[in-house]
């Protein structure tokens, strides 16, 4: 498929904000990447994951009920990591060291997934082209959820803005085991091909998914059980595949967000990119510091859409720039004041699209 280009021959706006945000760093002469705030973060984040596994595994509770609330938090806590550790890292901003970010880019290599094809999934095709159909891979859910009027729609999708919770529950699943092979054997993240790995990346995936399967299915068969393992996974991998999706989408798929069908004569979108992302891009719960800590900063998606080398730790103060710029330049800076607001709008926006 043809790359889709953007009207950035006078860019404008994105130049002003970028000035401001420079301005910004240097004046207060800090880094653009995590600090102290980040590590420790992410120390606490991954005890607690340690923590956790090493309860369920080898001293599995008696309780029925104690069991399955510690695989809940396991899965909300693995999502935690998703959200902080592993973003920022594959991002590049959560240090300066190129190595640590590799590192902790590779924690989603511990969670099943492979951070080789996530950075061209994620940090290429959705940041560089978001909600534009046959380019952002994350709006290609097809052919369960319909998230514009533009892709094709099957009588089911009527009811879409009810079984969403069920489905973006198996996500998780279906990333691990079905996508990310469907994405190695084809070579190709939806229709756009991705560089070839060479033999160092091979290893990892497969070793990774190998080192997965034997830690979270194989050895808690033999400590814990078969039918207590059966359960505990599916409820880790629930919560935690429930929770991310439901992150991401309230970014992209809600009442207001721009969705975009390139023109199959010049594939060419007449806004800047930053405007693109602005317009195609929501922040919700900004000012709930649970929120933003747990989420690490993905409540501020507009912000780390312009800005994604830039560490989560620093967009409360950068988004004090993009309003100040996008009133400036009469943008719409979209946002929903909590996160059932975000998801109301959500479910109203699926609602929509499926029966439209």
């Amino acid at each position: 498929m043809q790359r889709v280009s953007f009207n950035n021959k006078n860019s404008v706006f994105f130049n002003a904000l970028k000035e401001k945000v420079d301005i910004y760093f240097k004046s207060n002469n800090i880094k653009e990447t995590g600090n102290y705030k980040l590590y420790i973060k992410t120390i606490l984040l991954s005890l607690s994951a340690i923590s956790l596994y090493t309860i369920l595994v080898f001293f599995t509770p008696a309780s029925v009920w104690l069991s399955l609330s510690l695989c809940v938090l396991m899965g909300i806590n693995l999502a935690g990591i998703g959200f902080n550790v592993m973003h920022d890292g594959a991002h590049g901003s959560f240090s300066t060291k190129t190595w640590v970010n590799d590192l902790m880019g590779y924690s989603l290599n511990f969670m099943g997934g492979s951070v080789y094809l996530w950075k061209y999934k994620h940090n290429v095709n959705h940041h560089s082209f978001t909600n534009i159909e046959g380019m952002d891979d994350d709006i290609d859910i097809k052919p369960w959820i319909r998230v514009h009027a533009d892709q094709e729609k099957y009588w089911y999708h009527r009811f879409q803005h009810v079984y969403w919770v069920i489905l973006y529950g198996v996500t998780y699943l279906l990333w691990i085991y079905v996508q990310d092979f469907k994405k190695y054997f084809t070579g190709k993240i939806g229709e756009t091909p991705f560089r070839k790995m060479d033999v160092k990346e091979h290893i990892i995936f497969w070793v990774g998914k190998l080192l997965y399967v034997a830690a979270f299915i194989v050895l808690p068969l033999y400590t814990v059980g078969v039918l207590d393992t059966i359960i505990g996974y599916l409820v880790i991998a629930f919560v935690c595949g429930f929770v991310i999706a439901v992150v991401f989408q309230l970014a992209h798929i809600v009442e207001d967000a721009a969705f975009e069908t390139p023109d199959s004569q010049n594939y060419k979108v007449e806004a800047e990119w930053a405007v693109h992302q602005i317009q195609t891009t929501a922040n919700f719960a900004t000012k709930s510091k649970i929120v933003s800590w747990f989420t690490g900063g993905l409540n501020y998606q507009v912000e780390h859409h312009l800005f994604p080398r830039i560490s989560h730790i620093h967009y409360p103060k950068i988004s004090e720039l993009v309003r100040e710029t996008c009133q400036q330049f009469n943008i719409q800076y979209l946002e929903f004041p909590t996160v059932m607001s975000a998801v109301r709008s959500h479910v109203v926006h699926l609602k929509h699209v499926g029966r439209v």
